[in-house]
């Protein structure tokens, strides 16, 4: 078992907070040329393709309890579910948009902590998510009305994200985070080949089999190895944090998705979303300072 460590928990989960939306605007890019069946599949192959030889050459544990199996397929499922909901997304709405309604799931994920997992979850630190809430709100452009049903699918992320994460923290302490990756990516590349060839035998347009060639095979590669990294970092901080704690964390996914999506697709927020972005970094700020504050104070600190 590890113990808590809740400032360095934190900084994984900035780690993945940078490298998540960076993926997610590679995958925008590819969304229009490319079959969301292939870019899901070269996603968790590369996962698996990129960590098994690491766990052969350091020797790390592999093998599971048949109660941490079934877990892990459970969270891969949720895995699959989550990502081609989040790519079939990013084709209907900006970059940052899409990012920011999905940023229910943290709060989401807080309540799942508190009532499922019996998680401390304190006023300040519920506030500080509330906080971000509220931020994450002033980002949203596009009223449903105006954008239509795909503004439905970032809320279906949220919802299978904030589940990944609740069967993440309880698998997290009894496996080796690169281990579960590999066993992961493995379980999702076994489960969604024979559902995308069969696609192609049925000439199923998002389950058409491709060969890419050129800048789309680099973009594919990158979302593969961006995303391998980022989910590896976002494993280890559960690891070491409690979800409450790494929630309101996750809000600076936001800022972060806005520079990505002005620096490719030239979309600029405007001022009031610029507010927004501005009130989620001070929240996500407020509980870096805190976590670091009790742990300096020990363990009786009471929790806020």
């Amino acid at each position: 078992m590890t113990q808590d460590r809740p400032v360095f928990g934190i900084f994984l989960m900035l780690g993945f907070c940078v490298l998540a939306p960076l993926g997610d605007g590679m995958a925008k890019l590819l969304g229009e040329t490319t079959p969301l069946g292939l870019l899901v599949l070269v996603r968790f192959a590369l996962q698996a393709a990129i960590l098994i030889p690491l766990i052969v050459m350091t020797g790390r544990p592999w093998r599971m309890t048949p109660r941490v199996l079934r877990l892990t397929m459970i969270r891969t499922i949720l895995h699959i579910l989550g990502i081609a909901a989040m790519f079939t997304a990013l084709q209907y709405l900006p970059l940052a948009d899409t990012v920011a309604i999905a940023f229910v799931m943290p709060f989401i994920m807080l309540l799942l902590g508190k009532f499922v997992l019996a998680e401390q979850v304190g006023p300040r630190r519920l506030i500080a998510c509330i906080v971000g809430f509220i931020g994450t709100l002033l980002v949203i452009q596009p009223s449903f009305a105006q954008v239509g049903a795909p503004a439905l699918l970032p809320l279906c992320v949220a919802v299978v994200f904030a589940l990944f994460m609740l069967v993440t923290r309880q698998i997290a302490k009894e496996t080796d985070p690169v281990s579960l990756q590999a066993v992961s990516g493995t379980m999702a590349t076994a489960c969604l080949l024979p559902i995308i060839l069969l696609g192609t035998a049925s000439n199923v347009p998002a389950l058409t089999l491709i060969v890419p060639s050129g800048e789309t095979l680099w973009l594919l590669l990158g979302i593969g190895v961006l995303g391998t990294v980022a989910h590896l970092l976002m494993t280890w901080s559960l690891r070491y944090a409690p979800s409450a704690t790494l929630a309101p964390m996750q809000y600076l996914e936001i800022p972060v998705a806005t520079v990505i999506g002005w620096l490719i697709f030239h979309e600029l927020p405007n001022g009031l979303a610029a507010i927004g972005i501005g009130i989620t970094i001070a929240a996500g700020l407020y509980v870096i300072l805190h976590e670091r504050a009790n742990a300096r104070s020990g363990p009786t600190e009471t929790p806020a």
